[in-house]
C-alpha cells in the first residue's frame, strides 16, 4: 500500500507542522507555516483592501460620513481639535514640571552628600565601564567552569543580582540545593 505525496494539482503533501518539499517544485509553491494558523491570521487580520471595511485594517470608508453626522461643521470640528492639542499641551507641561521638581530634589540631594561625605559623593558619581575587569577578577576567572564564567560576565555592578532567589511562603518541591554557592566577585 502506497501513499501518494502529491496531491492531485501537483503540490506538495503537507501535514500538520510539517512540510514535504519535492526537488521538482519551486520554494514558492510550498508553504511553511501551518494552514491552520494561516486561516486563523486570514480572520483575525484581514487585508487592507481599498473597496472593502476592515474592522481590524487601517481603512474605513464611512469615517467621514461618521463624522459629519456626528460634528455637523468645520468649525465644530476644529475647536475640538485645539481643545484636544491644548489638553495634551498641559499634560506635557504638569509631566515637564514634576520631572523637574524631581531633578531639582535629586540636585538637592547630591549636593549635600557632597557637603557631608565626599568619598561617597566622588564613589557615587564615579562613571565606569560594566564590562571592565579588574585582574583580580580576570585571574579568578581562569579557574572557572563555563557556567560560573557565563555568571560573571553576565553580572552588572550596581545591579540587583540575577541568581538570588525570590522570596517565598513555602519551600521548593525538591528542596534546597544545598551545594549551590553563590560566586565571590572580587572586588577592584
Amino acid at each position: 500500500m502506497s501513499v501518494s505525496v502529491l496531491k492531485s494539482n501537483g503540490l506538495p503533501f503537507q501535514l500538520r507542522g510539517l512540510v514535504t518539499r519535492l526537488y521538482s517544485t519551486r520554494k514558492s509553491e510550498v508553504s511553511s507555516s501551518d494552514p491552520q494558523k494561516d486561516t486563523i491570521r486570514r480572520y483575525l487580520y484581514p487585508p487592507n483592501i481599498r473597496n472593502k471595511a476592515s474592522p481590524t485594517g487601517t481603512w474605513r470608508p464611512d469615517v467621514a460620513r461618521a463624522l459629519q453626522r456626528a460634528i455637523p461643521s468645520v468649525q465644530a470640528h476644529e475647536t475640538i481639535e485645539r481643545a484636544w492639542l491644548l489638553h495634551q499641551r498641559h499634560l506635557r507641561k504638569k509631566r515637564d514640571a514634576e520631572l523637574q521638581r524631581k531633578f531639582n530634589c535629586m540636585r538637592q540631594a547630591m549636593q549635600e552628600l557632597e557637603e557631608i561625605d565626599s568619598r561617597l559623593f566622588r564613589e557615587a558619581n564615579k562613571q565606569e565601564d560594566p564590562r571592565a575587569r579588574s585582574l583580580a577578577e580576570v585571574e579568578a576567572m581562569k579557574n572557572m567552569s563555563e557556567p560560573e564564567k557565563r555568571a560573571v560576565e553576565s553580572r552588572v555592578r550596581g545591579l540587583f543580582p540575577r541568581e538570588l532567589r525570590v522570596p517565598t511562603d513555602t519551600p521548593p518541591k525538591n528542596g534546597w540545593p544545598n551545594e549551590w554557592r553563590a560566586f565571590q566577585r572580587p572586588l577592584a
